[in-house]
């Protein structure tokens, strides 16, 4: 039996130990070592998912497991150079870049329901232009990996490296978790990894066009992101 089938034919509640134990287990090894025993024990059920913001958790896993999928969502809100870093990524990098796309076009989501629906209801507009593609398009798979850091807000504070996503069921693996942003920044420069231009231009997190700003000093990470709004999170990740 090959691994895709072993892991095919465990229970969700013996996938969701399997992710509690490999949580403890893992939470001091490096982000490769939780990335190689996430690729070895999934195999091609395996994926990255990458907003191109940068390219560290791709990069790194393509070291561990050079080909693997790389998911990305194109909202069809994106910013250039967020869809410039997609194309760079698929361009340089030893990964499968699959590109995931909601059900409507912008175009028909605003005949159904209104132009600028981000400014009425971001939730429902995170649900259909993010959500519901990557649950969809997680199907074939049964673990992802995540750029989930524990430093970035209050509310990714207690993101465990290995764990189990409720929502869909799935493994959830987020090797950078316990990195800083110098860690982060320290990698990028020693290994040239790409990164988003607007990362220079005084954004901190890049997300759709329509409800990203630049943050102020002082604020967090994710300060930028519907910004007034009293929302955190798309729903890709609580």
């Amino acid at each position: 039996m090959t691994v895709d089938q072993e892991i095919g034919a465990l229970t969700d509640e013996s996938l969701r130990e399997l992710a509690e134990q490999a949580g403890r287990e893992l939470e001091d090894a490096s982000a490769s070592d939780i990335l190689r025993w996430a690729t070895e024990t999934f195999g091609t059920r395996f994926c990255v998912t990458s907003s191109m913001e940068d390219a560290v958790v791709a990069h790194l896993a393509s070291r561990v497991r050079p080909g693997v999928d790389v998911v990305f969502l194109d909202t069809g809100y994106h910013f250039e150079e967020t869809i410039g870093t997609r194309d760079a990524v698929d361009a340089v990098m030893d990964v499968n870049v699959i590109t995931l796309t909601p059900r409507r076009t912008v175009a028909e989501q605003d005949a159904e329901y209104g132009p600028k629906l981000h400014d009425r209801d971001p939730d429902l507009c995170c649900k259909l232009r993010k959500v519901q593609p990557l649950e969809e398009g997680l199907t074939s798979y049964t673990a992802w990996a995540t750029g989930l850091r524990r430093d970035e807000s209050p509310t990714r504070a207690n993101t465990p490296v290995v764990g189990w996503d409720e929502k869909r069921r799935k493994v959830k693996v987020s090797p950078i978790a316990r990195w800083t942003q110098d860690d982060v920044d320290a990698y990028v420069a020693e290994h040239g990894v790409l990164t988003n231009p607007l990362l220079m231009d005084g954004y901190a997190s890049v997300g759709c066009a329509p409800c990203t700003r630049r943050v102020l000093e002082g604020e967090d990470a994710r300060a930028g992101r519907w910004a007034g709004r009293g929302k955190t999170e798309c729903g890709l990740h609580g």
